[in-house]
């Protein structure tokens, strides 16, 4: 692992603190080495974000592959809006996690996504995603009316303290996985859902071996992807413990690392 090779055939990239920027844009230097890769190396995103979210990014970029969404919950054919893989939680175990949140912090912020819709029982922008800053929830009702079918990903959010009391108990829960990439937001989704479970999937889809896919990441719940892959890099914002698993530091996301990474291992030209 780790070192230069013209044998990657899979680039598999996070989206934020990845990919985009600090104002969440792909940079132009980045664009035009992604779309001048050789015809044999897939381009497939991996984000937390749902299709929705993604879908500017990805046209964008002139992609066609599959992607990865909701941390792994869901891998997306977005050419045909069709459903590849689908790994949601039980919505009576959501109801359950809901209320035992609420039971002890009754102001914690809910959003469940099922499939590629936001559900909530109360809509508050003072706690937000990247997809909540792009979209308005689908539906607006009491938790019992959408935690009555499977859900993709349950999110809580509030204040620091909060959510940092919330993971140190709903991590315990042997039924879920508990992801925390940003202060004020929890993600919880089924212990079975994973970026690295859906990375295999996409390169098993495409016929290349993990030892051919590059992952590309900066944040906690990309660190299974990266122990996955044949090479690991993390972006120099990335957590420490993500950079301790990586086979090479790229510059930060607003100094073009996708793009530094591609020339590193001979993906790309200047």
């Amino acid at each position: 692992m780790g070192h230069i090779n013209s044998d990657i055939r899979l680039i598999a990239i996070d989206l934020d603190g990845t990919l985009l920027d600090s104002q969440k844009r792909v940079s132009d230097r980045t664009a035009d080495a992604l779309r001048c890769l050789p015809r044999d190396v897939r381009v497939v995103i991996a984000s937390a974000r749902p299709p929705r979210s993604v879908r500017h990014i990805y046209r964008s970029l002139n992609l066609d592959t599959w992607q990865i969404n909701y941390n792994g919950a869901l891998v997306w054919d977005e050419p045909s809006s069709g459903i590849v893989m689908h790994t949601p939680m039980d919505g009576a175990l959501a109801a359950r996690i809901i209320a035992e949140a609420r039971g002890l912090y009754p102001d914690v912020l809910v959003s469940c996504e099922i499939l590629d819709r936001w559900h909530t029982d109360r809509f508050d922008p003072s706690y937000t995603t990247e997809t909540g800053k792009l979209f308005q929830p689908d539906v607006v009702a009491p938790v019992e009316e959408f935690c009555n079918q499977p859900v993709t990903k349950l999110m809580l959010l509030g204040d620091v303290p909060t959510i940092s009391r919330l993971q140190s108990i709903l991590s315990r829960h042997a039924h879920v996985s508990v992801i925390r990439s940003d202060p004020d937001l929890l993600q919880i989704m089924h212990p079975a859902a994973s970026k690295a479970a859906a990375l295999r999937h996409v390169a098993d889809h495409y016929g290349i071996p993990m030892a051919n896919v590059l992952a590309i990441g900066d944040a906690p719940n990309d660190i299974p992807m990266l122990q996955a892959a044949g090479v690991a890099v993390a972006m120099d914002n990335a957590h420490a413990e993500v950079k301790a698993v990586a086979d090479w530091i790229a510059p930060s996301n607003d100094d073009h690392g996708v793009h530094a990474t591609l020339q590193r291992y001979g993906l790309c030209g200047g």
